[in-house]
């Protein structure tokens, strides 16, 4: 802190902070399990229609395989980026479980199922709470405690209501893609997969899922982490800028216009390419003057313009 004004000391420590390997595998597994439930939505929807079935059939086999193998591996990096969370970000974790108050000792800490967190009572409102399972997940022991909300004044708590219910969409979301893989793998192994409509039917369900609970969590990091930049250092409104209302507004503008255009063309042009489905080549393609798969972009990028 230099006149007033935050500086880094260390930008390696910057980076590679103490949650930097946790987030890094967490968001890793998340991005490859976000895909496999895609290619299996994908070849779940060709074989309920009953079209290039056999590309259907390797898609679904191939993202049951990685999701039965892979959700639990994501769901223990989960627990561990959640106790370096605790050790770094606690209020982040209370916001998370609803925890308002120092419970009566040896009593444990509650998982809180479901509730609706009222900040003015500072309470939940119709909660749903388990006994002791909250310290099991969070210190992994029958007794353990965590520093509620009320430990910290008003001003230094994050927004409790959308941290509180991202976090449990994110939860859920993840313990229904577990148990549609595992029940899709059992299912495979049997040989009754391909001949189950539910669970074809479960995995076109599922196609949208990720991306909800990749977004949930980025909610629950993003605001979980209020009122601070820097945890405990820098808060939000502090951290301000030279630019202006307005170039803040336009960049924000530019952002915004950017993205919608690019999400908004590329998912349409994918879904054009799911609709047609694979084209299989009846023989191998010649590389003689640069073979390529039609209407693909950037497929024959070294074949002269004239040979098209």
């Amino acid at each position: 802190m230099v006149n007033g004004i935050v500086h880094p000391v260390d930008w390696w420590q910057v980076v590679f902070n103490p949650s930097f390997p946790y987030r890094l595998a967490h968001m890793a597994l998340g991005s490859f399990i976000t895909t496999c439930f895609v290619i299996g939505g994908v070849g779940a929807w060709y074989l309920r229609r009953g079209t290039h079935v056999e590309a259907g059939r390797r898609m679904l086999t191939a993202a049951v395989v990685f999701a039965a193998l892979t959700v639990p591996v994501q769901i223990f990096v989960g627990d561990m980026h959640g106790l370096n969370t605790l050790k770094h970000q606690p209020m982040k974790v209370a916001a998370m479980e609803g925890h308002w108050h120092e419970g009566e000792p040896g009593k444990g800490l509650p998982l809180v199922v479901f509730g609706v967190p009222n900040a003015q009572q500072e309470r939940n409102d119709f909660e749903v709470a388990i006994p002791r399972v909250g310290s099991v997940i969070l210190t992994h022991t029958l007794d353990g405690t965590i520093a509620p909300l009320t430990s910290v004044p008003a001003s230094e708590r994050p927004p409790v209501t959308p941290v509180f219910f991202a976090f449990r969409i994110m939860v859920g979301l993840g313990t229904l893609m577990l148990l549609l893989a595992w029940v899709s793998a059992l299912q495979l192994r049997r040989g009754r997969l391909l001949a189950s409509p539910w669970l074809l039917r479960g995995w076109n369900l599922m196609l949208p899922v990720d991306f909800i609970a990749l977004l949930s969590g980025w909610f629950v990091t993003e605001m979980g982490r209020q009122p601070w930049v820097v945890y405990g250092v820098l808060r939000t409104a502090d951290a301000v800028g030279p630019q202006s209302v307005w170039m803040t507004v336009l960049s924000l503008a530019v952002y915004v216009v950017g993205y919608a255009f690019v999400f908004g063309w590329g998912i349409w042009y994918l879904v054009k390419i799911l609709r047609q489905g694979p084209k299989p080549h009846k023989h191998a393609p010649s590389l003689e003057g640069g073979g390529h798969t039609p209407a693909r972009p950037l497929s024959a990028a070294d074949e002269p313009l004239e040979e098209r």
